[in-house]
Parts: structure tokens; sequence; C-alpha cells
């Protein structure tokens, strides 16, 4: 693993949290019925800054791996789309949509997640939280949908 690798993966990851920062959740989300196992909002930040840096580094110590083209090329997809749903989300109001982008990322991690694995065991490992993390965030989503179809 480089600093570099690190570094450039980090970068995709900052661009992808970026979208919060112009998609903010506002009083239309605050005023959505939620789940009672919705998260306190201070978590949300400090889970995915630990999120990004490990997903980050998970991906750094794979990158120039021999053969590992294709566990790379899944670390971008899945970042699109972990970059897509917060637009959809918060800043288009389409939950119905960012449930099918978070079933999407959700099967892009775990793809991720195996093709890690087959190159270094650390990294495999450090992709487990992003995908409880998602898990959660895929029942949250779907609870926000479902209970606010008006």
């Amino acid at each position: 693993m480089t600093l570099t690798y690190f570094l450039l993966f980090l970068a995709a990851s900052a661009a992808a949290a970026a979208t919060g920062i112009i998609f903010k959740p506002g009083e239309w989300y605050v005023g959505l019925k939620k789940p009672g196992f919705t998260p306190p909002n201070w978590v949300f930040p400090v889970a995915w800054t630990y999120l990004y840096v490990s997903v980050a580094y998970a991906a750094a110590r794979v990158a120039g791996v021999e053969g590992s083209q294709i566990a790379l090329a899944l670390f971008a997809v899945q970042i699109a789309l972990n970059t897509l749903w917060t637009p959809v989300f918060f800043g288009a109001h389409r939950l119905g949509m960012g449930m099918t982008v978070l079933v999407c990322l959700w099967a892009a991690v775990v793809a991720m997640m195996l093709a890690f694995f087959r190159f270094d065991l650390i990294a495999g490992l450090l992709v487990i939280p992003y995908l409880a993390w998602l898990s959660l965030a895929s029942a949250l989503n779907f609870r926000v949908w479902r209970d606010n179809r008006s």
C-alpha cells in the first residue's frame, strides 16, 4: 500500500461525502415519520467519517496487487452509488428511488468486499462495518419510504 493510493481513494470518498454538505436533510427530513431505531443525528457524520477512511484504506491495501482491477472497479461502482444516494434521497426527495440506489449500493459493496478478501484479509474485514452500516441505512430508508407514502 502506498500513501498515494490511500489519498486517491480518500479523495473519492470525500467527493461522496461532499454531497451531504450540498444536500442537507433539512426541515423536510425532520418532518418525516422515522422508526424508533433511527440513530441520533450526531452518529451519521461520525460513522461516515470512519467508514470512508477505513474503506479508502482497504482499497489502498488492494491497489497495486496483481489482478486487482475488478476489485478496484467495484470500489468505483460503490463510491459512485454512494455519491448518488444523497441527492436522490435528500435532494430530490425520492424515497423509493433512494431505496433502489441503496439496494444496488449494498450489492456492490458485497461484491467489493468479496473481491477484497481475495487479495487481502484485512481489506476485506475493513469493509464489514460499511456493509453493516448500509444494512441499517437500508432498513431506515425502507421504513421512511413505507411510512411516508403520502
